[in-house]
C-alpha cells in the first residue's frame, strides 16, 4: 500500500545530530502512484528484509537520489532507521534532508493525523539548552493543565518518587538533554513522575503527573481563536493560534474565521510559532481562509517531484470558502519550531500580500520539501520518504535556511514564557500589533539553518521522536 502525502515536520529528529522530521497526510489531492514490488516478501519482517525495502523505496522515490550511496552494506547497522539515516547522511549534511525521511508506526501515525490521539503529560517543553526547562504550553484535556502546570512553569527537578528528586541542570549537565526525555519515561498510559515546579510568580511545589491517552485540540479553547484590542490604538485585530495541521483542525479553523468576517476583522496574528506541520489539505483550507480575495485561478503552491517522477508534479489553486476573510495585514509568528506545513502557508501568501505579510519572533525551520508515505503493513511500517518540493506563485522555495530572508518584512520579537499565548502584552503578539498596525520594528537577523544558529531558547525534542513529536515539538 502506497499512501500519498504532503509535507509536515517538527522539531526534533533522528540521530545525534537532531534536526527536524516531517510526515505527509494520509489522502492528498496528489495522484496515488503505484507502489513497485519489494525487494523480498511483505510478510518477512526480519532486519535485512526491512532494510532492503528501505533502500529500493528511498531508490525509487528520494528527491535527492543522487546523494545516495553507490553501494551502503546494511549489515553494519542495528535497526532499518540506522540504515536510513546513513542512506540520507550527505542530503542531511547539505541542509536539504535533515531526519525528514524517516521510519515510523501505521497504526500509531494513523491515529494522531485522525483526532491527535497520543499519551503523554499533556504539555510542551522548551529549554536553554544547558539548565532550565520550562512549560511553554500546556493542552486542554491532559493531565499537566488539570495539575495546574501551565505556560511560564519551570521544571526543576524529575523523580519517580519524591524521595529520588534529581535536579533538572544536574541531569542535563552529566546527561544532555536526553536525559531528560530519559528521565520523563515512555510516553504510555499510566507513566508517573514526580515533579518539583516553579510558578511564574516564583512559588515552588512538588506535584506528580502520569500519562494518559489524550486527543490534541489543534485550537485551544483558552486562546486559540479571539478578538484582541491593540492597546496602542491600532484597533481589533484577529488572533488564530493553531497547534499542529490535523484533521479536526478544519472546523476549529472555519469556526474562527467565520467569527472574524462576522466582526469585520481585516488584519490578523497567525500564531504558528510551535507549530511543526501536518496534512496538507489543512494548509491549503487554512490559506483558502486566508484569501477571500483570491480566484480559482491563483496558485496557492506548486509541487514538483524529481524527473522521472515528474508525472506527479501538481499546481494548486485557492478555492473559495464561505469563511474567508480578504486581511490587509497578516503577522505570522514564527521560531525554529515553525516547520514543513506552516511554513508553506507562510510562503504562499507572500506573491499576494508581499510586504503586508511579515514574520514576528525568530527564523523557522526551514523545510520546503515533503513526502510520500509508503506502508509494509505487515511490519508495521511506514516510510516517509521526501519526494518532492514546494513553490509558491512566483516559484520561490527552497527556503531550507528558514523564511526570515524570503518574506519582505519581519519583526523581531522573543517567545515571552511569563505571559499567555494570545496575551496582547506577549513580546511576540505585541510585535505582531505593531506590524499590522504600521508601527515600526527591528528586522529579524542572524538568518541561518534553524539547528545550527540555535536561539536562546529552543524546544525540547528526543533523538527518536514519535509522530507526535515531531509534528507538535516539545510534546510530551
Amino acid at each position: 500500500m502506497l499512501v500519498m502525502a504532503a509535507l509536515l515536520a517538527g522539531c526534533g529528529g533522528g540521530g545525534s545530530g537532531g534536526g527536524t522530521g516531517t510526515v505527509v497526510q494520509p489522502a492528498s489531492p496528489t495522484p496515488t502512484p503505484t507502489p513497485t514490488a519489494t525487494p523480498t516478501p511483505t510478510s518477512s519482517c526480519s532486519l535485512r528484509s526491512r532494510q532492503d525495502w528501505v533502500l529500493a523505496t528511498m531508490r525509487e522515490w528520494y528527491l535527492f537520489p543522487e546523494t545516495l550511496p553507490a553501494t551502503l552494506d546494511p549489515s553494519g547497522y542495528s535497526s532499518p532507521d540506522a540504515y536510513l539515516d546513513a542512506l540520507t547522511a550527505t542530503a542531511r549534511a547539505q541542509g536539504r534532508d535533515r531526519y525528514f525521511s524517516y521510519l515510523t508506526s501505521i497504526a500509531e501515525e494513523n491515529a494522531y493525523y485522525n483526532s491527535g490521539s497520543s499519551a503523554g503529560f499533556g504539555f510542551r517543553l522548551a529549554t536553554d539548552g544547558t539548565s532550565t526547562i520550562t512549560v511553554a504550553e500546556s493542552f486542554e484535556g491532559a493531565n499537566a493543565l488539570q495539575a495546574g502546570v501551565d505556560r511560564g512553569t519551570r521544571i526543576l527537578a524529575i523523580g519517580t518518587s519524591a524521595g529520588n528528586l534529581r535536579d533538572v541542570s544536574s541531569i542535563i549537565a552529566s546527561q544532555g538533554l536526553n536525559g531528560i526525555t530519559d528521565a520523563l519515561g515512555p510516553d504510555t498510559s499510566g507513566t508517573s513522575r514526580v515533579l518539583r515546579v516553579q510558578a511564574v510568580d516564583g512559588s515552588e511545589r512538588i506535584v506528580t503527573l502520569t500519562k494518559s491517552e489524550y486527543s490534541l485540540p489543534p485550537v485551544s479553547s483558552r486562546y486559540g481563536a479571539q478578538i484582541l484590542t491593540d492597546p496602542n490604538g491600532g484597533g481589533r485585530v484577529g488572533y488564530i493560534n493553531l497547534r499542529t495541521f490535523i484533521s479536526t483542525a478544519d472546523p476549529a479553523l472555519r469556526n474562527a474565521f467565520a467569527s472574524f468576517k462576522a466582526q469585520g476583522i481585516t488584519n490578523l496574528i497567525v500564531d504558528l510559532r510551535y507549530n511543526g506541520g501536518g496534512l496538507v489539505s489543512i494548509a491549503e483550507l487554512f490559506g483558502d481562509l486566508l484569501g477571500g480575495a483570491r480566484s480559482r485561478t491563483d496558485v496557492f503552491s506548486y509541487t514538483s517531484f524529481r524527473p522521472e517522477k515528474s508525472a506527479y508534479d501538481e499546481t494548486d489553486y485557492f478555492g473559495p470558502q464561505p469563511e474567508a476573510i480578504t486581511p490587509a495585514r497578516i503577522a505570522f509568528i514564527g521560531t525554529s519550531g515553525t516547520a514543513s506545513a506552516s511554513e508553506l502557508v507562510i510562503n504562499a501568501m507572500l506573491p499576494y500580500f508581499r510586504a503586508n505579510i511579515a514574520l514576528i519572533g525568530t527564523n523557522t525551520y526551514g523545510k520546503p520539501v515533503g513526502q510520500v508515505a509508503i506502508d509494509r503493513a505487515a511490519c508495521d511500517d511506514r516510510l516517509r520518504v521526501v519526494a518532492f518540493a514546494t513553490q509558491n506563485a512566483n516559484r520561490q522555495g527552497a527556503y531550507f535556511t528558514g523564511l526570515a530572508n524570503t518574506l519582505e518584512a519581519s519583526c523581531s520579537a522573543t517567545d515571552d514564557l511569563s505571559r499567555p499565548l494570545g496575551d496582547v502584552g506577549e513580546a511576540s503578539v505585541k510585535a505582531g500589533l505593531d506590524f499590522v498596525a504600521g508601527r515600526s520594528c527591528s528586522r529579524i537577523g542572524g538568518i541561518g539553518v534553524a539547528s545550527i544558529a540555535r536561539p536562546s531558547r529552543t524546544l525540547l525534542a528526543p533523538d527518536r521522536p514519535t509522530t507526535i513529536q515531531r509534528e507538535v515539538p516539545g510534546i510530551f
